[in-house]
């Protein structure tokens, strides 16, 4: 599961710096325009500080141009970086997003978000060894890390270490008894492995947690479903593709980790008519 980089926010915004005006030029002996450095770097900060605005509202394709110039102005400045390189990661643009990442780890190299952010990267790239080695280099800057931990076991989960995988998920859990999203994918594990009463319990468990939690609310339904109890399934597999109707789609269950199972299963259950008549009075998002 692709983790959104978490984007830089400075504590001090910084205002924008005008360059003093350059005097009229007498003839044939030009002024030259002399730069600082520090009112650079100010101009830069306020950029960057822009940049992070924009993307918070997922205006990435304003925020980039602003995130390159700031780190034009301010090279040596590692957070400046970092948000570049998230930029270009949130755009999938994998190449440009390592190259300023490893830019911001030269600067930094004590940042575990930034072990973390190329480890994301290694993962979306299906290079799984290496985002495990960042996501652990990490984690030795920064233990227990929830997310990081979560990160960790989606790793070993796309390597078929499923042991280690729910050993990073119950980490990730004992750090952050509401992160529902661990415990939805030791769910899917359990799932997957004919653990059916099992992972209902999970999926209970993150339902408890957050009511509007789409995932875990239509697997809930499904497994259900496959254990006769049709009426409460299909009134929750209802609540859960009204919540996120991508859930309906099987490609995007697959890109969240739902094995060949719990995929065969839940294409029977959107086959049925109350389901998608559900789905057809539902916008399309």
């Amino acid at each position: 599961m692709p983790k959104h980089v978490g984007l830089i926010s400075f504590l001090v915004a910084c205002s924008l710096l005008s360059l003093p005006q350059v005097a009229h030029a007498q003839a044939l002996v030009p002024h030259t325009l002399q730069l600082d450095p520090a009112k650079l770097e100010k101009q830069g900060l306020a950029l960057a500080q822009e940049a992070a605005q924009l993307a918070q509202f997922q205006q990435i394709d304003l925020a980039l141009p602003r995130a390159r110039l700031a780190s034009q102005l301010a090279p040596k400045n590692d957070k400046v970086w970092f948000l570049l390189g998230g930029l270009h990661l949130q755009n999938r643009e994998f190449e440009q997003a390592l190259a300023a990442l490893k830019k911001a780890q030269s600067l930094n190299p004590k940042n575990a978000d930034v072990f973390f952010a190329i480890g994301s990267a290694n993962f979306q790239q299906k290079k799984y060894d290496a985002a495990i080695a960042n996501y652990q280099a990490g984690l030795k800057l920064k233990p227990n890390d929830p997310e990081a931990l979560f990160d960790l076991g989606n790793a070993y989960y796309m390597q078929g270490k499923l042991p280690e995988a729910i050993a990073q998920y119950n980490q990730a859990v004992a750090q952050n008894k509401k992160f529902w999203a661990a415990i939805n994918n030791i769910g899917l594990i359990q799932y997957e492995q004919g653990n059916t009463d099992a992972a209902i319990k999970q999926w209970q468990t993150a339902v408890s947690i957050d009511k509007q939690a789409a995932e875990p609310l239509l697997a809930l339904a499904v497994a259900l479903y496959t254990k006769g109890d049709r009426q409460q399934s299909l009134t929750l597999g209802e609540n859960a593709l009204r919540i996120d109707q991508r859930y309906a789609d099987l490609d995007f269950l697959k890109e969240n980790l739902w094995g060949e199972r719990l995929l065969t299963d839940t294409k029977k259950f959107l086959e049925l008519p109350r389901i998608q008549a559900a789905l057809q009075q539902q916008p399309t998002q």
